[in-house]
C-alpha cells in the first residue's frame, strides 16, 4: 500500500491525491507512511515479515510441530507457500520443533503463569466452583487423537471437552469455550491444570481472563496435584482405548463421545457421589438450590 500512496501523491500524477487523504482511505496513518518512506521495504520483505509473524503464532500454539506441520497450517489459512520456503522462514526466525532433538526422555516443564489455588483439595461445596483440565492422547490406525476435558470437582461431570488430531493451544481454548457454553457462562470458577504449554499459552490465558475465570497450576513433577483428572483419563483408557484396536480417528472420536455422554455421565454410579451418576447428582444439587431460593 505504501508504494501506491507514493505513486498517487507524486507531482506528475494524472490525478494527484494528498498523502493524508490516501492514507485515510487505505486505513493507516501518515506517520507509518513517512517512516516507510525513509527506509522503504520491498513487497517481498513485507510479505516475509508477515509470514514469519504468522509462523511464530502457529508455533506457539503447537511447539511440537515442525516446518511441515506449519506449512500445513498456512495452507489451511489459505496461503499458497511451499514447504521449502516455510523451512527457510523457520530457520530465519529460529523456529524448531521442541522434540527435534531428544537428548532427554522428558521435557522440562515451563514456568507457572498462576498460583496453585487447589492444593490437592479435590472437593467443592457447589457446582462450577472448581474445574480440573488436562489433555490425554489415544492411538488409532491413522495416528494420534488428543482429548482435552474439563471436569467439575463437585459432581465429577465432564463439563466440556474438545477432540482433535493435533495438541495445540486452540484445542484447550475450544474445550474451555465448550465448557462455558454447556454451563451457562459461570464466572469466578477456579480452573486447575498442569504446566503444559497449551495451558500456559497466551491464547488460553486470555480466554480464562476474558471469561472471568481464575487460573490455577500445579507443581512440576507432582502428578498428585491433578490426580482427580488423571483418574478420569484412566477410566477412559480402560473403557475405550483398551477395548479393541481403532482403525480411524473418527471411529475413535465417536467412541469417546459415546462413552462420556452415555456411559460415564448417565450409567456409571460413583461412591463419592452417594452411588449416583454425575447427571443424577447434579439434578439433585440444582433442585436443592432451587428449593432454597
Amino acid at each position: 500500500m505504501f508504494p501506491l500512496v507514493r505513486e498517487m501523491a507524486a507531482t506528475g500524477a494524472r490525478v494527484r491525491v494528498p498523502v493524508a487523504v490516501a492514507c485515510r482511505v487505505l486505513g493507516f496513518s501518515e506517520q507509518a507512511y513517512y517512516q516507510w518512506l525513509k527506509q522503504p521495504v520491498s513487497a517481498r520483505e513485507a510479505e516475509e515479515r508477515h509470514l514469519i509473524g504468522l509462523l511464530r503464532d502457529l508455533h506457539e500454539e503447537d511447539p511440537e510441530g515442525g516446518y511441515r506441520i506449519l506449512a500445513d497450517d498456512l495452507h489451511d489459512l489459505g496461503y499458497e507457500i511451499s514447504e521449502r520456503r516455510v523451512w527457510r522462514l523457520c530457520k530465519i526466525a529460529g523456529l524448531q520443533s521442541v522434540i527435534a532433538k531428544r537428548k532427554r526422555r522428558y521435557r522440562r516443564a515451563g514456568a507457572p503463569v498462576g498460583d496453585d489455588l487447589v492444593k490437592r483439595e479435590f472437593t467443592a461445596e457447589r457446582l462450577d466452583q472448581k474445574w480440573l483440565v488436562d489433555i490425554t492422547e489415544h492411538w488409532a490406525g491413522e495416528g494420534r487423537l488428543y482429548v482435552c476435558a474439563f471436569k467439575d470437582v463437585c459432581s465429577n461431570r465432564i463439563v466440556g471437552y474438545a477432540i482433535d488430531k493435533r495438541m495445540k493451544a486452540s484445542l484447550a481454548v475450544r474445550a474451555l469455550e465448550n465448557a462455558m457454553m454447556q454451563r451457562g457462562y459461570p464466572t469466578g470458577v477456579i480452573v486447575h491444570s498442569d504446566r503444559g504449554g497449551q495451558f500456559r499459552s497466551r491464547s488460553f490465558q486470555h480466554a480464562l481472563k476474558r471469561s472471568g475465570l481464575r487460573g490455577s497450576m500445579g507443581r512440576v513433577g507432582a502428578c498428585g496435584d491433578n490426580a482427580a483428572m488423571e483418574s478420569f483419563f484412566s477410566l477412559l483408557q480402560k473403557n475405550v482405548l483398551d477395548r479393541k484396536p481403532w482403525g480411524t480417528r473418527e471411529e475413535l472420536r465417536l467412541a469417546i463421545v459415546h462413552w462420556i455422554e452415555a456411559r460415564y455421565h448417565r450409567k456409571r454410579r460413583q461412591r463419592r457421589l452417594g452411588k449416583l451418576t454425575p447427571v443424577e447428582f447434579e439434578t439433585i444439587m440444582m433442585d436443592a438450590v432451587a428449593l432454597a431460593a
